[in-house]
């Protein structure tokens, strides 16, 4: 397994992770500040439900689409990395919009389902919470595999988990406030190329069933000199979808992804937030 495969499922599992752990601290901590300790283990083993639940049908899809063959295969994998794309750049716009508004949400809500005594409100909010991000988790995850011949990695993904979750119970406890979204903007860049990478591999998977026009079927071919197979090329490949000998909707399509993308994320973050 190349490193590219471990640095990608570990971005994507860190970066899912922290989301759904900061949103089970937010609401641990509006629980705390209404003297409401009690639904503690309800909040905590609806979260571990979620991330069961997540694991097992992320399991259960990437051995049914590892039986795959033949050009069934080649139309999933290319409309599973592109819907991937689609997703992430969405969670990524929102998350930039909404995420300086989660925590009051959130708050609301808990206070909301405490004060009317809705105890299946109170577990059914992190679980779905958290079961959001690991539905997300698992797509990208899935997008990911079918670049590599089916791979993720155990060891990338596992130390995401654990990274990110002992990030936001370190700022559970210590209570202090930490400015996430700089990070979320950071990590935020990288998920682009990734998703870059992604529209262009599902792009060529359905060139290859003839779903879409190649244009010209190589516009350049350098593997003999950066080689996708082997060494940094294998890393560009798992982590950025590099191909080594792309046609020319490909090139297109990711040069266009970087450009408008991030441009149009430039303008939304321009535009002043309106107060009541």
């Amino acid at each position: 397994m190349s490193e590219g495969t471990i640095a990608a499922t570990f971005l994507i599992v860190f970066r899912e992770t922290l989301e759904a752990s900061l949103i089970v601290a937010i609401i641990l901590t509006a629980l705390v500040r209404l003297n409401q300790k009690r639904y503690f283990s309800h909040v905590m083993w609806s979260s571990i439900s979620a991330v069961v639940v997540s694991i097992l049908v992320g399991t259960v899809l990437l051995g049914a689409t590892d039986k795959l063959q033949g050009k069934f295969q080649t139309i999933i994998e290319g409309t599973i990395s592109i819907a991937a794309c689609v997703i992430l750049t969405y969670m990524i716009f929102w998350m930039d919009r909404q995420g300086r508004y989660i925590k009051s949400e959130l708050e609301t809500q808990v206070e909301e389902a405490v004060t009317r005594g809705e105890f299946i409100a109170i577990v059914s909010l992190p679980f779905l919470s958290v079961f959001r991000e690991g539905a997300e988790t698992v797509l990208f995850l899935l997008a990911v595999a079918s670049q590599n011949s089916g791979a993720v990695s155990l060891l990338g993904g596992s130390s995401g988990f654990l990274l990110a979750a002992l990030i936001a119970i370190g700022i559970f406890i210590l209570g202090k406030r930490v400015p996430l979204r700089p990070f979320f903007r950071a990590t935020g860049f990288l998920l682009l190329l990734i998703a870059a990478g992604l529209l262009a591999y599902g792009i060529h998977e359905l060139q290859e069933i003839g779903w879409v026009p190649a244009m010209i079927e190589h516009v350049w071919d350098i593997n003999h000199i950066f080689n996708e197979k082997v060494g940094l090329g294998a890393f560009a490949k798992a982590l950025f979808g590099y191909n080594g000998n792309p046609s020319l909707l490909e090139v297109v399509a990711y040069g266009a992804y970087l450009i408008a993308i991030p441009l149009f994320l430039k303008q939304k973050q321009a535009v002043p937030v309106k107060t009541a």
